[in-house]
């Protein structure tokens, strides 16, 4: 994915949308929902079939690179059916709107692209459509487990699944072979080649982080943790004692303690800049990383390569980190319609013009076709990344599940395991810290929250 996505990706603060959304979740959870596999409306996969055929308008809100081509490739499938693209903006901006249209009870699109740490908070309080009454479940062997499980929320499917991150190791083998590092196959290696790195030179660092929550999570999710668990209006929270969490911070520490890692944020110029120059050797980080190197540190071009993810027992092992689906709202006056250019876009046609934007698909027929997997990349050398990344979507760890109040969760992170980035200090503080305020958010938004 672009830069201009993934910006907003990375880079979520507290939102009105968050609080208000968090706020509707108890009664949701509690009720009979769809999402909690209560009655479906009466529907049926012949009513999308029909509702193409017939033909109407749709308005479709998304941030992501492909959209535009999409809907322009839809309506030349599809002439019937006119789509009005709106760019309401990325992140913040995005949902912010979204959920005041929502609680407006007008104006929400028909079709909005949602980050699968996004989905729980606009599905729960029952404000998207489950897909199962369009026979959209049976679609499921078409997907990666992962980005699968990331579609639901409950019992209900919310969308299907277009992107996914797999995650792996971005390094440069310019900076690698200047100062005789080999690419790493273990954390311990990983902290070790850091360590050597910076001794060499330190204006150089094996990688930069200044806090980030996706990051931190998607870390602790490679590590087998699991901190997070939602059962109704019971949610659990484990960060300070979490097994995954624990192994992840025990390599982490070492390199924040260390001064071992870059105090550059993220998507900053100074960022794009240091990926360009060497300043920051190695990225471990989803598999929708080439696109924004190719399109946002020319200077980079011929230096970079991909390798597995480094793990802690030198077993294949990885995380998703960022992707996104879209869904129906409640709102549209033809959600049969809608569902419709929804399966379009992840389960046909519209698969084409998203991986020709650089997307990094979902779809396993597309994970196994040579033409993908095989093909070459100038920018990384002429290496064939592809085969690297999609050997990291069969190796997700499983079984993770993220916050009903995900978005939240992010927006303090800074205020509390940021601290310990900003102080150089060990990390297990600071996750205590944001636990125990999650734990107080939760409970005052009606959850039976513990910790």
């Amino acid at each position: 994915m672009k830069t201009s996505h993934r910006r907003g990706l990375r880079r979520v603060v507290v939102t009105t949308a968050a609080i208000a959304t968090a706020s509707a979740l108890l009664a949701a959870c509690g009720g009979s929902d769809t999402s909690d596999g209560g009655t479906q409306p009466a529907a049926s996969p012949d009513a999308v079939k029909a509702a193409l055929e017939k033909g109407g308008t749709l308005t479709y809100w998304s941030w992501t690179p492909s959209a535009e081509a999409q809907v322009k490739a839809f309506e030349k499938e599809y002439p019937n059916v006119k789509v009005n693209y709106v760019n309401a903006g990325t992140g913040n901006d995005h949902y912010t709107k979204l959920q005041n249209a929502i609680k407006a009870g007008s104006g929400a699109p028909d079709v909005a692209q949602i980050e699968y740490q996004a989905l729980p908070q606009f599905a729960l309080p029952g404000s998207l459509v489950d897909l199962r009454q369009y026979g959209f479940d049976s679609f499921e062997s078409a997907y990666t487990p992962s980005t699968w499980t990331a579609v639901h929320a409950g019992e209900g499917l919310y969308g299907l699944p277009q992107d996914s991150g797999p995650m792996a190791l971005f390094y440069n083998k310019e900076v690698f072979d200047k100062y005789a590092l080999t690419v790493p196959k273990t954390w311990d290696e990983y902290v070790a080649a850091g360590k050597k790195l910076h001794a060499a030179d330190p204006k150089k660092f094996i990688t930069n982080d200044t806090g980030d929550a996706g990051f931190a999570t998607s870390m602790i999710w490679q590590a087998g943790g699991k901190p997070f668990r939602t059962d109704g209006k019971n949610v659990t929270i484990n960060l300070a004692d979490d097994a995954g969490a624990k192994k992840w911070t025990g390599v982490w520490d070492q390199l924040v303690t260390g001064g071992l890692v870059a105090g550059i944020p993220g998507w900053s110029d100074e960022w794009f800049k240091a990926l360009g120059d060497g300043t920051i050797a190695t990225l471990a980080v989803g598999a929708w990383m080439p696109g924004v190197l190719e399109s946002s540190v020319k200077p980079g071009a011929g230096k970079w390569r991909v390798a597995p993810l480094p793990t802690y027992d030198g077993q294949p092992a990885t995380a998703e980190n960022g992707g996104g689906t879209q869904s129906v709202l409640k709102q549209s006056a033809n959600p049969a319609l809608a569902a419709g250019f929804v399966q379009w876009l992840n389960h046909g046609n519209g698969v084409k013009p998203f991986l020709a934007s650089g997307g990094f698909p979902s779809t396993t027929a597309d994970l196994k076709d040579p033409t993908f997997v095989d093909k070459p990349s100038a920018y990384f050398g002429g290496q064939q990344i592809n085969q690297v990344l999609t050997g990291a979507a069969g190796n997700v760890v499983k079984d993770w599940s993220y916050l009903p109040f995900q978005l939240y969760a992010n927006s303090i992170f800074g205020d509390t395991v940021g601290k310990q980035y900003q102080a150089k200090s060990e990390l297990e503080p600071g996750l205590k810290a944001w636990q125990d305020a999650l734990v107080g958010y939760g409970n005052q938004q009606g959850f039976q929250t513990n910790g």
